[in-house]
């Protein structure tokens, strides 16, 4: 024996119960090791490893019986050299991985103590494999080797946990069975922390059935498909290097090889000409009796030289033979030569082209070698269409293309991305938890430690946005200017602006300029996806490179779809419909706008701040739902507010759109996702409201001051609301609105009142869901712009219902009623929907950024409360 030291047996359950103990109290200190400890240790292990890889290659060579001294030489070498090189720098301990930006540490622990099931085939080799990764991760391992294999092992096991200790592992950290069994193996496998097991697939079963957690890898049935684009020498001689290797042991081995038949013959030559045996028919019958015995593969032709096998089926072959190989046809179970075969025998088949080849390749993959490797040669350039179909197809964790399967398999000799390994995962379709080849990130337990961090916020506007009296000539004198000039406008409105001859201001500047123009006025008060598409369709036809939308926000919701839908007519309204929690992270992506025409709003109302908005309002006419869409492509490059436009508005159009800039501040200064950029904007749209709402809509033209003032109020406020998003005020109105026919300013105004008494609840709010808010403060907020209103209050509730008040004051000077219900809408009518609203009104897109984060019941409850309102003043 190679180790110089004497050590207590364990082969019984108790004697192993003693030994897992041991190897526990090890792994608890050996888990207090530091980087450099442990990198010491790994380095000291894979040095003894390699030093004895050929007395150990010996050993297992005389005790199983199988495979070849030489190259079971290699596979040690490559454990220990390949393993410690591409693990050598890899970090395991503490932090292995930081980013400050975004505040996120991983931090690497171990599992425990590692059950080792090793297999006959690979026993030393494996021993060593599964040690070292175990010892770069601070695991103890204890083995289970297989029982033609357990001197091998256990002598492998003593050598590194004598090279582990000099290098000051503790004592125990590496255990072993001496006498193993299957109830031991179980034992082991049942109260280790961690399984890595190789092995047949009862044995990879067993350890996921343990209730252990693990990582089984099982068998392979290498298919190795032969194109006709191949270079025919290397592929049939990397074959024969894969499949002699070890004598076919490694279960990356090609097992079967397909040929695409006009190379067929020109393949068989080149295994003949190799010293590979092609059996005829009788002799294949002969071969094929000895294969499988008792339903399983036959453990006496496992890892043999073929002259061997050849004997044992009463065959005589030259000693100097390589493979046998049988030509045959089916690729069923009940063929023999179709299952794995560990030895150097292989299966020919002929396909008639490709594609029947693949069909051979996938069939042979399914005879219990799903998940693990399949094999191609074929040119990369002139095959590239059917090595796709070969990717496509192959249901295996590895596809190794013009290399020896058995080393291309196993990673690093023939490829160098592909992690070195002696345990390959088959995914799920192998049965097995991974589909990679295993190494020590699968023996890590890892803490992911993340920071609370804000994350980027945006402020976004057009770029170009012209205001004041009179705007609208000058700002439209850009059209004609620069490389950019435009030819063709489309210009997107409703009837009464266009009969009342409000157009003109801008058909009579295009026509100076020489400008070409058309439009469409099909817009209703609250558009639908039928006129969107309507429109959209004589927008095709008129093929613009600009497009104005003029009016209030109707027409310019419906300019923005069909701006959409002109440049994109692949998209669907209802995908862009989607709701999203993150603008930045919905679903769906909107396209880049502005490559066919540019967009120009131009507002006839203050009210909705549409022209600086990303957002726009359309109705599914089949369903009545409002669809509120948003996305920042749907800015406007340019808006023009000229409150010239303004100037002639009807009393209860500058009620309903005042009071719906009043709701836009008020809500994107709560907003969850409001920022200082926007809360400026929020308070000074806020003072602007309250300020000349009342003068606008009693003296109306005669007041060209409160008439810009509220211009400015509205775009600043949809400034505002643009970028901080709004609240359930919206979210109700929208529903409440397309349910009763009432005007979506006036819908806000019944409902404002009711939403701040509910966001200021910051003892029983479910706090909306954003980075940067931090804690329930809407109460906070709305005393903030009470403050700065200067409405008076010691405490935040006495400021918010100051505020309360002063938002009925202007209701009741713009003459909107105090309820629902003096709006048309019976009892009986609304309580038949008031469960449909709420909640749809939960699922609308303004709902997110809410401070106080709603149930649908909450909804329901402010509904019935504003269907009430107040008294009517006398």
């Amino acid at each position: 024996m190679l180790s110089k030291k004497t050590y207590g047996i364990t082969d019984t359950p108790e004697l192993l119960g003693e030994t897992l103990e041991r190897v526990k109290a090890a792994q608890k200190v050996f888990s207090g090791f530091d980087q450099e400890k442990i990198d010491a240790i790994f380095k000291a292990v894979a040095l003894a490893a390699n030093h004895y890889r050929l007395p150990l290659a010996k050993l297992a060579v005389e005790e199983t019986g199988m495979g070849i001294l030489e190259d079971k030489v290699i596979k040690n070498h490559y454990a220990t050299e390949y393993i410690y090189n591409k693990y050598k720098n890899v970090k395991t301990v503490g932090v292995i991985e930081e980013d400050t930006v975004f505040g996120t540490r991983k931090i690497a622990e171990p599992v425990g103590v590692i059950a080792g099931v090793i297999p006959t085939t690979n026993p030393t080799s494996t021993s060593i494999f599964k040690i070292l990764i175990s010892l770069k991760t601070r695991n103890g391992i204890i083995l289970a080797p297989h029982p033609r294999a357990k001197k091998c092992v256990v002598e492998t096991a003593k050598i590194l946990l004598e090279a582990a200790v000099a290098a000051g592992a503790p004592e125990n950290i590496i255990g072993w069975i001496d006498t193993p069994s299957i109830d031991l193996t179980q034992m082991i496998m049942k109260e280790s922390d961690f399984i890595l097991a190789t092995g047949g697939p009862g044995m990879v079963k067993s350890a996921y059935s343990s209730g252990t957690p693990a990582v089984g890898v099982g068998s392979g049935n290498v298919p190795a498909l032969i194109d006709s684009t191949a270079n025919i020498k290397v592929a049939v001689n990397s074959i024969i290097h894969s499949k002699t290797f070890d004598n076919g042991m490694i279960c990356a081995s090609e097992q079967s090889v397909i040929v695409v038949a006009d190379v067929y013959d020109e393949v068989k030559i080149e295994f003949e000409k190799r010293n590979s045996y092609i059996l005829g028919k009788k002799e294949a019958d002969k071969v094929r009796k000895i294969i499988v015995v008792d339903g399983h593969l036959n453990g006496k032709i496992v890892g043999q030289p073929a002259y061997k096998i050849a004997e044992m089926a009463g065959i005589e072959v030259p000693k100097t033979t390589k493979i046998l190989i049988a030509e045959v046809e089916s690729t069923d179970w009940e063929e023999e030569f179709s299952h794995e075969k560990l030895s150097p025998v292989l299966a020919l088949y002929k396909g008639s082209d490709f594609d029947d080849a693949l069909e051979k390749a996938d069939a042979i993959l399914n005879n219990n070698g799903l998940g693990h490797t399949s094999s191609i040669h074929i040119h990369l350039e002139k095959g590239a269409k059917n090595l796709r179909k070969f990717e496509e197809r192959m249901k295996s964790g590895r596809i190794v293309i013009n290399q020896p399967s058995s080393h291309g398999g196993i990673g690093d000799l023939y490829n160098f991305k592909l992690a070195p390994s002696l345990t390959l995962g088959c995914g799920t379709w192998g049965g097995n938890s991974v589909s990679e080849n295993v190494g020590v990130g699968h023996l890590l337990n890892i803490k992911t430690v993340t920071e609370r961090k804000e994350n980027m916020l945006w402020f976004r506007v057009p770029p170009k946005i012209y205001f004041k009296r009179g705007s609208l000539p000058i700002a439209l004198d850009e059209l004609i200017e620069g490389e950019d000039a435009k030819k063709r406008i489309f210009i997107v409105t409703d009837n009464f602006l266009l009969e009342n001859g409000n157009l003109s201001a801008i058909t009579d500047k295009l026509m100076e300029m020489g400008i070409q123009y058309s439009i469409f006025s099909d817009v209703e008060t609250d558009p639908t996806l039928a006129t969107v598409k309507k429109g959209t369709e004589l927008m095709r036809g008129f093929n613009p490179d600009c497009i104005v939308a003029f009016g209030g926000g109707s027409p310019m919701d419906v300019a923005k779809i069909m701006w959409l839908l002109y440049e994109h007519p692949e998209v669907d309204f209802f995908d862009m419909a989607m709701r999203f929690m993150d603008i930045r992270k919905r679903v769906y992506t909107f396209p880049k706008m502005g490559k066919k025409a540019s967009f120009i709003a131009i507002p006839t109302t203050a009210g909705t701040g549409a022209e600086v908005t990303p957002f726009a309002v359309i109705t599914d006419e089949k369903t009545d739902v409002k669809y509120p869409i948003a996305d920042y492509e749907l800015t406007p490059h340019m808006a023009i507010v000229d409150s010239d436009l303004m100037m002639h508005m009807p009393k209860s159009l500058t009620a309903a759109s005042g009071i719906d800039v009043l709701s836009h501040a008020i809500e994107s200064y709560v907003s969850t996702v409001a920022t200082s950029y926007t809360q400026g904007l929020s308070v000074e749209a806020l003072r602007l409201v309250f300020k000349y709402l009342p003068q606008s809509y009693k003296e109306g033209a005669d007041n060209p001051k409160a008439r810009q003032r509220m211009a400015d109020a509205s775009t600043i406020a949809g400034m505002a609301f643009g970028n901080a998003f709004l609240g359930i005020c919206h979210s109700l109105a929208h529903k409440l609105g397309a349910t009763f026919g009432i005007p979506h300013g006036i819908a806000n105004a019944l409902l404002i009142e009711e939403v701040i008494r509910y966001n200021s609840n910051d003892t029983e709010a479910k706090m909306g869901t954003f980075s940067q808010y931090t804690h329930p403060r809407a109460s906070e907020l709305y005393a903030k712009l009470s403050d700065y209103l200067g409405l008076g209050g010691n405490t935040n509730e006495e400021k918010v219902e100051n505020l309360i008040k002063k938002i009925r004051e202007l209701k009741n000077e713009l003459e909107i009623k105090p309820g629902i219900k003096y709006y048309g809408v019976t009892e009986k009518d609304f309580m038949d929907k008031v469960d449909y609203m709420a909640e749809n009104a939960f699922d609308d897109q303004c709902t997110g950024a809410n401070p106080r984060y709603p149930l649908i019941e909450d909804l329901k409850d402010i509904y019935i409360k504003a269907f009430n309102g107040y008294p009517l003043q006398d």
